[in-house]
């Protein structure tokens, strides 16, 4: 129940900042939570999932820490709220502390309203590029502030990179070989090594294999990581899904349906990355289907390319195909947040892999991501990707994503 709207616009006056950071040792130390949630909550501080996401974050020291982190991107009135709910839980050494690196201010009690208060309209001056179409006076219980908040990134290194990178395939696959795949797992861990997470390479992976290293991934301790990210470059086909379509292939021939794949690292099988970003980059055909594209004017010429060096990743998939894992491919996951599949092409359809410069998809989304991942998040990006993709080629392939994260996330590329 929020008592006044902080808004995203209105920063964290120098001073209280400054009040903070010089008191936090002290605060670290002493600072004792408890019942201090309720209080932030109820004054509009912080919303139920933002307190639950503090509190993943470790012993309450750490908390303390990250609760601090956070208290300064709550806008101007976040500080002077603070300091109420210091009082309230008779924290008052704390609150007078504080209150004199803050400018030595008044603070008055503030009521709490048992009802939602709506919004006051934002000026269109102030919302921020890219987001001019919010509502400016909705009734609601969150504010502006609450949806335009990003995942945190505060950790070094911040989180696990899973690459798995199929290149060889038994003879009795059928399945070709994949020539050019080792520039896309090249450009893929040189680029997540630079944006801070620690990564591991598997090539040529068994079924089996494959889902042992995930379930080794699901299981390490993530307490300490902002975010999981996997990666997986191999063939692919179609497969019987509620959630998520498609699925990849073990060097064996055994399909492996990304469902099952996004399953791992649910609530209950990945509790210490619960309320994080769980990010997977699909590489792999969504079918057979190859697209010979539509008509449209356009400025831009398509992209041109040596179609002789083109090669797909697909398999086609026979209707009466029967897999011993179909009943656990389709398993319904516990909670869809926090979750995005990126796929390099259309459910259905082959992606396209050139033998000297790697996938359309992860040659383009190396190249999106040097240019803009300082500036830009990850969804924005990835609809460039799909906009420079679909401009290649004779054969056309459009990547996508399925997007289930609460919040806006960049990577951390300082």
């Amino acid at each position: 129940m929020f008592t006044e709207v902080i808004r995203w616009a209105e920063k964290m006056e120098d001073r209280d900042r400054q009040a903070l950071r010089s008191n936090r040792i002290m605060l670290v130390t002493s600072l004792q939570l408890g019942d201090i949630w309720d209080h932030l909550v109820e004054r509009g501080v912080f919303t139920n999932d933002m307190v639950e996401e503090i509190q993943r974050a470790g012993i309450r020291r750490d908390q303390v820490r990250q609760l601090l982190v956070e208290l300064e991107t709550r806008g101007s009135q976040a500080f002077a709220l603070f300091l109420l709910c210091l009082k309230e839980t008779g924290q008052h050494s704390l609150a007078d502390a504080l209150q004199e690196g803050g400018g030595g201010r008044v603070i008055r009690p503030v009521p709490v309203s048992p009802k939602p208060v709506p919004i006051s309209p934002v000026p269109i001056s102030h919302l921020p590029a890219g987001r001019r179409d919010l509502p400016t006076n909705p009734v609601v219980r969150t504010s502006v502030l609450d949806i335009e908040k990003d995942y945190p990134m505060n950790f070094d290194p911040c989180g696990y990179c899973l690459i798995i990178n199929n290149m060889e395939f038994a003879e009795s696959t059928g399945l070709s070989f994949r020539t050019g795949s080792d520039i896309d797992r090249q450009k893929m861990e040189m680029r997540m090594r630079s944006y801070h997470f620690e990564v591991s390479v598997k090539n040529n992976l068994k079924g089996m294999e494959i889902h042992e290293e995930l379930q080794l991934l699901a299981a390490k301790d993530h307490s300490k990581r902002n975010c999981c990210l996997v990666i997986i470059l191999s063939h692919g086909c179609e497969t019987r899904h509620t959630r998520f379509p498609g699925g990849v292939y073990g060097t064996d021939g055994v399909k492996i349906p990304v469902e099952r794949i996004v399953t791992y690292f649910n609530g209950h099988h990945c509790p210490s990355l619960g309320g994080k970003p769980k990010l997977f980059f699909i590489q792999a055909c969504g079918g057979d289907q190859k697209d010979r594209g539509i008509s449209v004017e356009s400025a831009d010429p398509p992209g041109k390319c040596d179609n002789g060096s083109l090669q797909s990743d697909a398999t086609a998939v026979r209707p009466d195909e029967e897999d011993g894992d179909e009943t656990d491919a389709v398993a319904s996951l516990p909670t869809s947040s926090d979750i995005l599949v990126s796929y390099s092409t259309f459910p259905g359809y082959v992606s396209w892999r050139d033998k000297k410069s790697g996938t359309w998809y992860v040659e383009t989304l190396d190249e999106v991501l040097e240019t803009y991942a300082t500036s830009l998040d990850l969804q924005t990006l990835l609809v460039m990707v799909a906009d420079v993709v679909s401009s290649k080629g004779t054969y056309k392939q459009i990547p996508g994503y399925f997007n289930f994260l609460r919040k806006r996330f960049f990577f951390k590329t300082d």
